[in-house]
């Protein structure tokens, strides 16, 4: 069996290896899973949210939402790799982790407690048949329309918008780069 395909089925638990910041708050990473919709060569030339779905997943907690993967970023890990490792526990899938979207002082839902969120986009090369929380969560596939409407966390859906300006801005930009640099003649073609 290839490593990249073994996933450890059980997810850390525990708060003994937990970051927190320095006003005391937990830090907590996590992921936006997106995927471009008919197109699994890599990113299209030019992009529009509906071209975009999100991953999301249920809480473990039964009727309390739908929400992307986070979780507690641990003391022997980088932020990205902490992303990763919760997105695979619980969302089951794997990819490439981009430049983080931002960074989100929240409280807790029962606002007892405040935490320190990251969040990065995660463009899923591949999805999991077995993962850690398999049995603990549902995951679903849906429109950046839909995830608007389900997600119940406020700075979550933050994130989400500032992925959509990210992709449609950056493909945008791309290829009008290319546009500008063809006029210009700086533009030539090759073959290998």
């Amino acid at each position: 069996m290839e490593l990249k395909n073994m996933v450890a089925l059980v997810s850390r638990t525990g708060r003994h290896m937990q970051r927190y910041n320095f006003h005391g708050h937990r830090q907590v990473v996590g992921c936006i899973p997106y995927r471009y919709k008919g197109n699994n060569r890599g990113t299209p030339s030019t992009v529009d949210e509906e071209e975009i779905e999100v991953l999301v997943i249920t809480s473990q907690r039964k009727g309390k939402g739908m929400l992307f993967p986070k979780g507690g970023w641990e003391n022997d890990e980088s932020i990205e790799d902490a992303a990763l490792r919760e997105t695979v526990e619980e969302a089951g899938v794997v990819g490439d982790v981009e430049h983080k979207l931002g960074k989100w002082n929240f409280k807790s839902k029962n606002n007892e407690t405040c935490y320190e969120g990251h969040m990065f986009p995660l463009l899923v090369k591949e999805q999991l048949e077995f993962w850690p929380e398999k049995d603990v969560r549902q995951r679903i596939w849906i429109s950046v329309r839909e995830a608007r409407k389900v997600c119940s966390y406020w700075w979550m859906k933050e994130a989400l918008e500032l992925l959509v300006d990210r992709l449609t801005t950056q493909a945008n930009e791309d290829k009008k780069t290319l546009a500008r640099l063809a006029r210009a003649g700086n533009l030539t073609c090759s073959s290998n």
